[in-house]
């Protein structure tokens, strides 16, 4: 990437005991943007908050500013610093793709707008998307066999008794609300068996 453009640093430390600092993590960035000629627009830096959390606050600022394209690259010490998860990382990355922002990893050496950046993210990209075809097949494989045993998929099918006692109650000029109480089931449910054909 060339000179001059504006990068957001993000930095995490999930507990600032143990002398866990994300100083150490921000002064690493620094340097390397310096290296870089790039211009540090913003610093974003959730102390003492757990990875595991897809919502942290500075992380939520971050992906706003993103959204106002208020820099050109997102630059951060290490994947596990900014994600929870591959899945959690590739989501990231394709709403920084489709805002035209590129994404550094320092730790990693990894910049999506080198060659070896773009494959690299390719090939997290591949992984993730048969990851989502495994489990859907797994679903799929799931129901099939369910059926070939004879259960039954989706929502019980409506008890024919209970659909004429509630269209009974509502022909006498209940509501829909009184004749949900008197046979405990919601107004909606009452609403859809008088109405069913």
């Amino acid at each position: 990437m060339a000179g001059n453009l504006k990068v957001a640093l993000y930095a995490r430390v999930s507990t600032l005991n143990n002398g866990q600092s994300p100083e150490m993590q921000l002064r690493e960035l620094r340097e390397y943007c310096q290296r870089r000629d790039w211009i540090i627009v913003g610093e974003y830096v959730d102390a003492g908050i757990s990875g595991a959390k897809d919502s942290r606050p500075e992380l939520n600022r971050l992906m706003a500013d993103a959204h106002k394209r208020r820099f050109d690259v997102v630059c951060v010490w290490k994947f596990d610093r900014f994600a929870r998860s591959v899945s959690h990382l590739l989501r990231a990355l394709e709403t920084f793709k489709a805002l035209k922002i590129e994404f550094c990893s320092f730790s990693e050496q990894m910049d999506t707008s080198t060659p070896t950046g773009k494959m690299i993210f390719t090939v997290l990209g591949a992984v993730a998307e048969l990851e989502r075809s495994l489990i859907a097949e797994r679903v799929r494989a799931g129901i099939r066999n369910a059926r070939a045993k004879g259960k039954r998929i989706g929502r019980p099918a409506a008890d024919p008794s209970l659909v004429s006692e509630v269209r009974a109650l509502v022909a006498s000029g209940q509501s829909l609300r009184q004749v949900g109480t008197a046979l405990g089931i919601s107004v909606a449910t009452a609403h859809k068996y008088s109405v069913q054909v």
